[in-house]
């Protein structure tokens, strides 16, 4: 599948505006009413859609960036992409032709040359399970379009100020009569701003925004789970002439524990357990997360374990699990014994273990005993003996 950015033509770094321009371009040349509906045409324009369906759309364009198709593809790759769902050529086709038919399809999208709220951005972020069950405080960066400075977002070298554009008269749209139709499509000579930067600030280069990375600090609730959402209201991309700030989503990812697994609000741990343990009962150390009162600030707590316990057996401990991000309640922590066979006996402790093999009977091994019997039924019924 070839890159969005290379069927554009455009590069990686292009603003909203310049992406905008490329795809109208590229649209009136290959629309199929102007190329007699030819299908390489119609091929062509079908991929010209998709690609800026997804690179105009600052959570995909994001995804994308950080993912490739698989971020917008329905594949997660990491971080939960925003694809899946394709898009609308309707829509798309408003946005590029609304400016140049308008009205004459009953009206399509309008720019504004008013105040314009930033984008909103989108970043992902791994935590340990340790986080996720005790919350934390996590510093992330993340770049994002800033007001400039030192033209203070107009986009004019300091002392000048932008003109109004004479072509629109500040309208940032133009009508024309074209037949029995009244076409309005955007200024041609502002790109609907209203306005023209005569002396561009050397800082912005006329933008009135210069990207930057910030530092930013997210507080990570205690219970919170593989794929939630944190939302920073106000700290995406600076808005346009005045306009607010976009938000920024920090999508969550817990990466997988060598101890523990998951389970909803319940954890998982299998921890061995000594045969000679398991056979006469008696205490364990199992390992759990630091916090709350689950462990007394240590990450260990006593598990008692039954007379006769069998591999599979679990023991669970109340309350001792992830603390739920809505309430005061708390999973369980559920530990699977596994019980162990000891190795590299000396010779005495090879005697005693025969000695107890023989003194040990069906009583002491049960589930042996029931086998037995089983298999010598098969046996019987096979040999018919």
């Amino acid at each position: 599948m070839r890159d969005y950015y290379e069927i554009l033509g455009v590069t990686r770094t292009i603003d909203d505006a310049g992406l905008k321009s490329a795809f109208r371009k590229l649209a009136m040349e290959h629309h199929p009413d102007r190329n007699g509906g030819c299908e390489n045409a119609t091929g062509r324009f079908k991929e010209i859609n998709e690609a800026y369906s997804v690179l105009s759309d600052p959570q995909k364009r994001a995804a994308y960036d950080r993912f490739g198709h698989a971020g917008v593809n329905g594949g997660q790759g990491g971080a939960g992409g925003f694809g899946g769902q394709g898009f609308d050529a309707s829509d798309i086709f408003n946005d590029v032709f609304g400016d140049v038919f308008g009205e004459m399809f009953g009206g399509g999208r309008r720019q504004s040359n008013g105040p314009q709220r930033g984008q909103d951005l989108r970043y992902d972020l791994e935590i340990a399970l340790e986080q996720a069950y005790a919350g934390a405080e996590v510093e992330i960066k993340v770049p994002a379009a800033m007001t400039c400075e030192v033209c203070e977002g107009s986009g004019a070298k300091p002392g000048t100020n932008p003109t109004v554009c004479g072509t629109c008269g500040g309208a940032g749209r133009v009508r024309a009569t074209q037949g029995f139709f009244a076409v309005e499509r955007g200024c041609p000579r502002c790109g609907g701003s209203g306005r023209l930067v005569l002396d561009p600030c050397q800082n912005c280069h006329g933008h009135g925004q210069v990207r930057r990375e910030r530092i930013l600090s997210v507080r990570i609730p205690a219970g919170v789970d593989d794929g939630a959402r944190i939302r920073l209201a106000g700290e995406g991309d600076a808005g346009a002439r005045g306009g607010p700030r976009g938000d920024l989503y920090i999508f969550l990812s817990v990466t997988p524990h060598e101890l523990f697994e998951r389970d909803g609000l319940d954890l998982l741990c299998t921890v061995p357990v000594p045969m000679t343990t398991a056979a006469l009962g008696g205490e364990i150390e199992a390992p759990c997360l630091l916090g709350g009162e689950t462990c007394d600030g240590e990450c260990k707590i006593t598990v008692t374990v039954p007379e006769g316990a069998q591999t599979g057996k679990t023991v669970r401990l109340k309350g001792k699990g992830m603390p739920s991000l809505r309430s005061r309640q708390r999973g369980d922590l559920v530990v699977e014994l596994f019980v162990e066979t000891p190795t590299h006996l000396s010779a005495r402790q090879k005697e005693l273990m025969r000695e107890l093999a023989g003194l040990c009977g069906e009583k002491q091994n049960p589930k042996s005993a029931n086998f037995v019997g089983k298999a010598k039924r098969f046996w019987e019924e096979v040999t018919g003996n």
